[in-house]
């Protein structure tokens, strides 16, 4: 399984790149790959030319063209060297197709301008192969024979792990700092998140109150519950999903707290973020009765709406 990378601290940015080498056979391998600073996909691999398409406007200014052009260049010897070298060792130990290779690495930026890089190479989701840049080594991070043929192989490649580690070392920090000077608009948005509560009742002696906020950008959030004013702990009644992407460049989460009907307590759902600066979001839920009746008046008043526009209606096509 791939190791998470870290989150980072408030004022860091991070610059990503990602390459997926599918191997169904001898012949044919897809190569795809993508370039991201913070969340923003800025750049890509296109499939049929190799050349670099670039996703944002803000991309292609901030480097010479002729950058561009000895990097698209770099690129390109890369990837098909991978994938000579992986091709060759997985056929020396008769590896079954189809597989897949997978690369993440990049550099993270820290507000008082130290920097971390890294070089992880993944067989088939798992930690496969990594680099450690400093030293110049190649170390495998499983026990297998794959792994300890990839491992001695790279370890002879000199230089390509001396141009990996320049690239890791200096260019990948200049060019995120020239990224994030023309990117700057884009890094800064913020979107306001929109909070929603509502509740489900799985069984007659459970209620689910489900908080959903969605809209928001930068991604870090903090959505908490409050019972009676009081934050309620991390515990079995309390499922907080992972921060999903929306459609529209934005974020969405869901936190549920399972809660006993008519407990007597009242319930909030509390939304930190970046957007809001000091103020937070709180959306009441009130007891589980209260809220129970709130939801039998609306009903209500929907079916006396309906009926209202259905009296209109026919008494216009009467007159």
């Amino acid at each position: 399984m791939l190791l998470p990378l870290p989150s980072l601290p408030t004022g860091s940015y991070k610059l990503h790149i990602f390459t997926s080498l599918a191997f169904y056979n001898t012949s044919f391998v897809d190569a795809a790959g993508w370039a991201t600073l913070e969340d923003i996909v800025f750049a890509a691999l296109q499939k049929d030319t190799w050349n670099i398409l670039y996703l944002q406007s803000w991309v292609y200014p901030a480097l010479p063209a002729a950058e561009w052009e000895n990097l698209k260049n770099l690129f390109g010897v890369y990837v098909q060297n991978l994938i000579l070298a992986l091709s060759s060792d997985a056929k020396l130990y008769q590896t079954p197709y189809p597989f897949v290779f997978q690369v993440r690495t990049g550099c993270d930026l820290y507000p008082n301008g130290s920097y971390t890089k890294f070089y992880l190479l993944a067989y088939n989701a798992h930690n496969f192969v990594s680099f450690d840049v400093d030293n110049g080594r190649w170390e495998r991070q499983q026990e297998s024979e794959l792994a300890a043929q990839v491992e001695r192989q790279f370890n002879t490649f000199i230089g390509f792990s001396e141009t990996a580690q320049h690239l890791l070392n200096v260019t990948c920090v200049d060019h995120m700092k020239k990224f994030i000077e023309y990117g700057r608009t884009a890094l800064e948005r913020q979107e306001l998140p929109v909070a929603t509560v509502f509740a489900r009742t799985p069984s007659p002696d459970q209620l689910l109150l489900v908080c959903r906020v969605t809209g928001f950008y930068p991604r870090p959030i903090s959505v908490a519950w409050l019972r009676d004013g009081q934050e309620v702990p991390p515990g079995p009644a309390l499922n907080t999903s992972t921060v999903l992407p929306n459609a529209d460049l934005t974020y969405q989460l869901r936190s549920i707290l399972a809660v006993a009907p008519r407990d007597g307590h009242s319930y909030a759902c509390r939304v930190r973020h970046r957007s809001l600066g000091t103020r937070s979001l709180l959306i009441p839920w009130g007891s589980s009765k209260a809220g129970l009746s709130g939801g039998i008046t609306i009903a209500v008043l929907l079916a006396v709406a309906a009926a209202l526009a259905g009296a209109i209606w026919c008494y216009r096509r009467r007159s």
